[in-house]
């Protein structure tokens, strides 16, 4: 008999609109709903209603290792140009054992907002890693 088991977060990919390249970690895969409050003035009971407001997305995180000659990510922040970017769909995939995506992340028109060099430390003895912060305008989840 299987059992189920919650799936891994180490086995993931990120089709991300440039060469292909691993990362290491994602984060920021958030949606909120804010909140309206409403109330009508000759209501019985004396409290608000909630209700579903504008959805809000966190910024999305992506880091990875550095590699020499390598700074796509700079160059895709470079592509601002007079309020105008590049703007990329991201596709982040969660992968079971075989490779297969279990749970997918759609990412809609994705442009970098930040790109941050390492930390560097001159007894440290980590590798390299860079990181890029993208605003987007949707996130959709898919489950397979």
């Amino acid at each position: 008999m299987a059992e189920n088991y919650p799936v891994s977060v180490f086995h993931f990919t990120v089709e991300w609109g440039g060469t292909r390249i691993g990362f290491t970690e994602v984060s920021g895969l958030t949606v909120e709903l804010q909140s309206i409050d409403y109330r009508e003035g000759n209501a019985k009971e004396y409290q608000v209603t909630k209700m579903p407001g504008i959805p809000q997305y966190s910024n999305i995180t992506l880091k990875r290792g550095i590699y020499r000659g390598d700074n796509e990510f700079f160059q895709w922040l470079n592509t601002v140009q007079m309020n105008n970017i590049e703007r990329r769909d991201l596709t982040i995939s969660l992968l079971n054992e075989e490779h297969e995506p279990v749970t997918v992340w759609k990412v809609k028109e994705a442009w970098p907002c930040k790109v941050e060099g390492p930390s560097l430390n001159s007894t440290g003895n980590e590798v390299a890693v860079e990181t890029i912060e993208l605003c987007h305008e949707g996130l959709t989840i898919e489950f397979t």
